[in-house]
């Protein structure tokens, strides 16, 4: 990358930073916060759906589509399975603006049903990727959350860093919840 291409990058990482990195989807009912912790990034994402558990279960395990309608994934598959353990190689890309990096990496997903699927990074280029979906029901609704812990590979200046995962976040649990509500449609 050139000199003034980086610099034009920074430019504007810097106007977008003036973006909060707790980020809320148009939804009142959904809420998107990523907080720097050490050299990675928690995350929280909460959504409150009118469906039934068991479609926002099929929807959260059905990995060989996710790449159908997850923003930023380009495949997702089953490359094994070990009891409640599938695990899934995903391949991508994360991106903030006119930045891209490749993301390549297997997961073990272990499943709780019907309320808790636990991820795990088991290899790729990722430092880090621990967290999980949790399901409850609330006066007949559904609260999908997700909590967790990310380390991308990449070094970027900080807060720039933290607009990339927030970025990506936030597109990638809207996909999930509009899949949810498109499945819910078509009942």
């Amino acid at each position: 990358m050139t000199r003034g291409l980086v610099r034009s990058a920074l430019v504007c990482a810097l106007w977008w930073s003036s973006i909060p990195a707790a980020t809320a989807a148009a939804a009142e009912d959904i809420s998107i916060v990523v907080r720097a912790q050490g050299s990675g990034f928690e995350v929280d994402a909460r959504a409150t759906l009118d469906v039934p558990v068991e479609l926002v279960w099929r929807t959260l395990t059905d990995y060989g589509r996710l790449a159908q309608f997850i923003p930023g994934l380009e495949s997702s598959r089953v490359v094994g399975r070990e009891g409640a353990t599938a695990f899934v190689e995903q391949k991508g890309r994360a991106g903030y603006w006119f930045l891209y990096w490749p993301i390549d990496v297997t997961l073990a997903s272990t499943e709780r049903p019907p309320n808790a699927i636990d991820v795990h990074l088991v290899s790729g280029n990722l430092r880090r990727l621990d967290g999980g979906y949790r399901l409850s029901v609330v006066d007949g609704r559904v609260v999908l959350a997700w909590s967790g812990i990310l380390e991308p590979e990449f070094r970027l200046p900080r807060f720039v860093e933290e607009r990339v995962i927030a970025s990506n976040v936030t597109a990638q649990f809207k996909g999930m919840v509009d899949e949810i509500e498109r499945r819910h449609g078509l009942r």
